[in-house]
């Protein structure tokens, strides 16, 4: 662009309506001239599109300053792209190299052309944390029931909660954003929202919740009000802003696919998926397996945890054994479904993970409930199991397999069904691959006892005759099973080569190894503390969003040479959220993992960065 009869100023305040370069051509044609030469040469030298300044003063070009453009992710993929192609002839040609194309794409470019963004923003009511990408519009309501009865009536919906929990899920799947006033980048809501691609602000902490109502400062917003959430940027805005839709150009896979041959056999992309839902969209988007199914997602739907609750509330080895029954029948159907949607690719199923108390009501709820309107028996057994089941601190508590000592048939019903769906996908000429992973092992004993409860279901499985296969179809041959464990403290870190006597894979938790090694309740610094820490300086970074690379990263690194110091062979991958993080994708591979695993929709970016990490000539310490 450029304006007669002006200065620089004038053209970028866009007070004035500035002409293009014809216009020039056609007042100043030999100056035009002069100037696509110049364009043409500063291209060259930069082999990049360049923003360049100039002037004209008494008929004559001066060149005031350039440098490499700034550009939108479409343009950015599409100009990495075509400058792999020679521009110009003989010795004024130029190009980019492939490798030089995938480093010049960046994960934002990657997040605009994946996720709806809005044409136009206007000031921001409040921020929160950017705990999944993307732009939403809808009516707010306040509770699950409320969103999912909304949702039924054809609106948009908001889901405004303090924070969310499993009973929350069926007004999470519907919503198109999530908004919480508490909570950080790695609790349910954050995690939630990821894996379903769902937009979500979490830790908005100006945010007041009042019944049907939320204030901040002197705004009110009541039920069925529009309100508009940037995921990308944790902006919340008040009214119905315009979205733009997503859609990858072209170029998107061109550059994915060169990112993977450049990866391949170096550093392997999967997904964090727990539904086939999940598996599938994570295989579209390149995912080379999953490296996280957590069962205790499956437990949540509206039919299984009436099941979980009897589990917990069985008085008697019979009714426990009866609950434990129950479920396995649904978890083999969840299991087979996932099994088959991944059929050659490898799937890490980590047995329970979380404390019983997630899957029953709040105490608090049924306190209240109780003194209002009072409770029906099978509300006051789920209040005395909640009582009873309470901990202070359960993130450090009975949780993992912490759960499967206290409740010794759990895993093995898990391990059970996960088996027989292996065998019904087999017998219908899937390939399952099949890794079960025990979760907060700490010592070299716990790792031997849970893993003998699973080689027992295996040896049981495997006294059985194979099943059949359907006619014309390859003999059934059941998978060898790999059994690993997650190191998610420091503990299992430091004595990783003791838990590798007893472990065919480690998958790194980073999202409580970091908690664990910073002493920081994940939950509840991110919204008030994290912000007062990095203005202060005291923190470069949120190590939720990019892994501490001279603490948790030193503890990963450690953790890796002791392990494959027992055991060379060793499989290591990582299935905390870091997993798709670009920067924490570069450590990971330097310290030698096999995989990174991530959030469906992170699966591109982690692609790229995975490229990215191999071009830039990292050296893996323990491969």
């Amino acid at each position: 662009d450029f304006l007669v009869n002006a200065q620089g100023e004038d053209v970028v305040a866009g007070i004035r309506n500035t002409e293009d370069l014809n216009a020039l051509k056609k007042k100043f044609p030999l100056i035009h001239a002069e100037l696509l030469e110049i364009f043409a040469r500063l291209e060259r030298h930069y082999k990049d599109m360049c923003d360049t300044e100039f002037t004209i003063e008494q008929g004559k070009l001066w060149m005031l300053q350039t440098r490499v453009g700034k550009r939108t992710g479409a343009a950015a993929l599409k100009m990495a792209v075509d400058m792999v192609t020679p521009t110009g002839t003989g010795r004024s040609s130029w190009k980019i190299s492939k490798n030089e194309a995938i480093m010049r794409v960046a994960a934002d470019h990657l997040d605009q052309v994946l996720h709806p963004q809005f044409a136009k923003k206007i000031p921001a009511l409040t921020k929160g944390l950017a705990a999944s990408p993307g732009a939403a519009v809808g009516q707010v309501f306040f509770t699950a029931d409320d969103a999912a009865s909304a949702a039924q009536k054809g609106l948009d919906v908001i889901l405004v909660r303090s924070e969310t929990s499993p009973e929350d899920v069926h007004g999470m799947m519907i919503a198109k954003g999530i908004l919480t006033s508490r909570g950080g980048l790695v609790s349910h809501a954050a995690v939630v929202a990821r894996g379903w691609g769902t937009p979500a602000i979490v830790g908005a902490d100006a945010v007041k919740i009042d019944g049907a109502t939320f204030s901040v400062g002197d705004v009110v917003v009541k039920e069925g009000d529009w309100l508009s959430l940037d995921g990308t940027t944790g902006e919340v805005m008040v009214g119905q802003l315009t979205l733009t839709a997503s859609k990858p150009p072209k170029e998107f896979n061109t550059i994915l696919e060169w990112s993977d041959v450049v990866r391949k056999g170096k550093l392997a992309v999967r997904a964090n998926a727990d539904t086939d839902e999940d598996a599938r969209k994570a295989r579209e988007l390149g995912a080379e397996g999953i490296g996280l199914c957590r069962t205790e997602h499956m437990f949540l739907a509206a039919d299984r945890l009436p099941v979980v609750r009897r589990m917990i509330l069985a008085s008697t080895p019979e009714e426990e054994h009866a609950a434990f029954e129950e479920l396995r029948k649904v978890q083999k159907k969840d299991f087979a479904a996932i099994l088959k949607e991944m059929s050659g690719l490898p799937v890490t199923v980590r047995l329970l993970d979380p404390p019983l108390h997630e899957f029953l009501p709040r105490v608090d709820d049924l306190e209240i409930e109780k003194a209002t309107k009072g409770l029906s028996q099978e509300d006051e057994d789920l209040l005395r199991a909640a009582h009873e089941w309470a901990e202070v601190n359960p993130m450090l508590g009975t949780r993992g397999v912490r759960l499967g000592v206290v409740k010794p048939g759990l895993y093995a019903m898990q391990v059970r069904a996960l088996m027989e769906a292996a065998d019904e996908v087999s017998s219908k000429g899937y390939e399952p691959i099949v890794e079960i992973m025990i979760p907060l092992t700490v010592t070299r004993e716990e790792l031997a006892l849970a893993r003998s409860w699973v080689e027992e279901v295996l040896s049981d499985i495997n006294s059985r005759p194979v099943p059949k296969a359907k006619k014309g179809q390859k003999v059934v041959k059941r998978p060898k099973i790999s059994i690993g464990t997650m190191i998610e403290t420091p503990r299992a870190a430091l004595r990783a080569d003791e838990l590798a006597e007893y472990a065919d894979f480690f998958s790194f938790g980073t999202n409580d190894l970091t908690q664990m090694t910073f002493g920081f309740s994940r939950d509840d610094v991110e919204s008030r503390l994290m912000p007062a820490y990095l203005e202060a300086g005291l923190l470069k970074r949120n190590p939720f969003e990019t892994i501490d690379q001279n603490g948790v990263g030193e503890l990963v690194f450690l953790a890796a040479q002791r392990g494959r110091k027992v055991k060379r062979s060793l499989k290591l991958g990582v299935c905390g959220e870091h997993g798709g993080d670009p920067e924490s994708i570069g450590m990971f591979y330097r310290a030698g993992l096999n995989y990174v695993s991530c959030s469906p929709y992170r699966v591109p970016i982690a692609r790229l960065s995975a490229a990215q990490a191999v071009i830039g000539g990292a050296k893996t310490e323990t491969k």
